[in-house]
């Protein structure tokens, strides 16, 4: 008589309950399950949770083949580990980690990304995207979109990257002197599947680029599904660069898409995808920010044709030692080409007639905030970015984005120096943390009245003192969040946290 032990693990992670199903039978064939084969190493997995991120595909039968889906990175190329990397998702690097993990996998994968790589445009941008395109390409992409953010870029820089291209840049209604494909076909897994991709209309209004060919969508789309047709693709995926409403409007005017992949929505991908009424088509967002992955197993099960999970790439994931190569050279080039090359020029701060001192000269009279400042990491802030001590140890005093907020004297927002803030490393010793004047204001004419530097009345002075004072309320509903936004402070939004953190740093008075 065969005996069977089934035992059900009930998994908690994320808020969401995986359950694993393990079938042994006696003198029987053990099932290899999905989880087991992508058993990460021991060095992988390090988490602040126990829970395998890839155990909910256990649940799943064999799949014919795996499709990951990406997408809206929008610049996000690393997260941000100022509150510990424990506490933020995405990056490339974990992305790369994933993927090799599923790759242990040996079944069909199939790599596919709705596009927009950058945010912002000008020479950062581009070198962020060519960094972007190297790390898809180490991790073996099939197909790649445009967002409107990539369009946005230097035509050159962009011909560059086609021309290197083995054509995974695809979009059906927008062309590149003719470089780009419209559509891809992969035949893997026992399917033949046909991928094209498309800018909506939202999108489209943003590109102002008289050597960028904007073609009609529905003309440009309709074309795409005949010719997947005639190629005799089984399976038809459409990426789509639009927001949800148009996604759904695609997904009634194009029904032959089995699955159409947006980069519509807000914040976190849905849990399970969506069906618009009327149709058989699957729509599944990606996210923003690059801080998940989709992950769709195909079947030929008419009933059950997909299956899907979101992966949220968080701590649990290892850093891939390849990206961070990629990523070190990408802050060697900010380096190169210094904030000169990068574009980089000082603006007028609002108080233009002010310049910063640095936190030592407002150390001077208020002797107990200084001493209370100097044990916080705000002190330290500049220090972290030119000797990290993880992510490989890749210094970032470079690179303006991480500057703006480790330095005195630059816009946080902006990525941008003011007139008389930071410069370099070497050279603004005097501005290095993120220092009293970030809040308060440049100080010249305050320490100057002080000190007797210039003559001024008791009324003007006092004039100058009242300028510089900051209330609790404007650092907790406005200052404060420049930095500690929450893409850098994912839990500074959270109820309490203002109160909790100020606790670490609160500083009065002169004493």
């Amino acid at each position: 008589m065969v005996r069977c032990v089934k035992a059900f693990l009930i998994l908690v992670g994320m808020g969401v309950a995986f359950v694993v199903f393990l079938d042994a039978m006696n003198g029987h064939h053990q099932r290899i399950s999905i989880a087991n084969r992508l058993v990460a190493s021991e060095t992988e997995g390090s988490a602040t949770s126990k829970v395998d991120p890839l155990a909910i595909l256990d649940e799943w039968p064999e799949p014919d083949l795996l499709l990951t889906l990406s997408g809206r990175q929008h610049g996000y190329i690393e997260p941000c580990g100022c509150t510990g990397l424990e506490n933020a998702k995405g990056g490339l690097s974990r992305r790369h980690n994933l993927f090799r993990r599923l790759e242990k996998g040996n079944w069909s994968l199939l790599k596919l990304d709705v596009g927009n790589q950058v945010r912002r445009f000008g020479r950062q941008a581009e070198i962020k995207f060519h960094t972007t395109i190297d790390c898809l390409r180490l991790m073996k992409y099939d197909v790649i979109g445009f967002g409107p953010d990539d369009l946005r870029l230097s035509f050159n820089e962009l011909l560059s990257e086609l021309a290197n291209s083995d054509k995974e840049f695809v979009c059906a209604n927008v062309s590149l002197l003719g470089i780009n494909s419209s559509f891809r076909i992969f035949d893997t897994g026992g399917r033949r599947i046909g991928v094209t991709a498309m800018l909506g209309q939202q999108a489209r209004q943003k590109i102002n680029n008289s050597e960028i060919e904007m073609k009609d969508t529905d003309e440009s789309l309709q074309k795409a599904v005949r010719d997947l047709r005639e190629a005799k693709a089984d399976v038809l995926v459409l990426l789509a660069h639009a927001d949800l409403e148009e996604t759904r409007q695609l997904a009634k005017k194009f029904s032959d898409f089995d699955l159409i992949v947006t980069a519509g929505g807000a914040g976190e991908p849905t849990l399970h995808p969506e069906i618009v009424q009327g149709t058989n088509t699957q729509i599944i967002q990606v996210g923003t920010k690059g801080m998940y992955v989709g992950i769709v197993g195909l079947y030929a099960d008419k009933n059950r044709p997909v299956r899907y999970a979101r992966v949220e790439l968080d701590a649990r994931f290892e850093d891939s030692p390849e990206i961070l190569e990629i990523f070190a050279n990408y802050q060697y080039q900010l380096q190169v080409h210094g904030f000169d090359g990068l574009g980089i020029k000082p603006v007028k701060h609002p108080r233009s007639d002010r310049t910063f001192v640095g936190s030592e000269s407002c150390g001077e009279c208020h002797t107990s905030a200084y001493d209370i400042w100097k044990k916080t990491p705000h002190f330290d802030a500049t220090r972290y970015i030119h000797d990290p001590t993880e992510r490989s140890e890749i210094p970032r005093h470079f690179d303006p984005e991480c500057i703006s907020c480790h330095v005195t004297g630059w816009n946080p927002q902006e990525y941008l120096p003011y007139v008389s803030g930071y410069e370099s490393f070497e050279a603004s010793t005097l501005l290095h943390g993120n220092g009293c004047e970030n809040c308060h204001g440049p100080g010249s004419a305050h320490v100057a009245a002080e000190n007797g530097d210039i003559d001024v009345s008791e009324a003007e002075k006092e004039k100058l003192q009242l300028e510089m004072r900051l209330t609790l309320d404007q650092a907790k509903n406005k200052l404060c969040f420049e930095c500690h936004d929450f893409d850098n402070s994912p839990d500074f939004n959270e109820e309490g946290a203002f109160e909790e953190y100020w606790d670490q740093i609160k500083h009065y008075g002169t004493e």
